[in-house]
């Protein structure tokens, strides 16, 4: 069965029988091997806005001109 006939199938389905295949499918993903570079109950370090202060100063002068735009 190619994946444009599948498509095609769940497209019938209702509303509740496509949460329940997504859960389904999430499941089956989730036992899976090799499916992401991420290995579970490892903390990974990601960056991130919060307390960079140079880039909120960044923002605010992209900021600057969209705002007099609308005065």
């Amino acid at each position: 069965m190619t994946l444009a006939e599948v498509l095609s199938a769940v497209r019938q389905l209702s509303a509740i029988e496509k949460l329940k295949l997504i859960r389904i499918l999430a499941e089956d993903l989730d036992v899976a091997e090799d499916i992401s570079p991420l290995e579970p109950f490892k903390t990974y370090d990601l960056p991130t806005p919060y307390d960079n202060f140079g880039a909120g100063a960044v923002l605010m002068e992209a900021l600057k001109p969209s705002n007099t735009e609308r005065q």
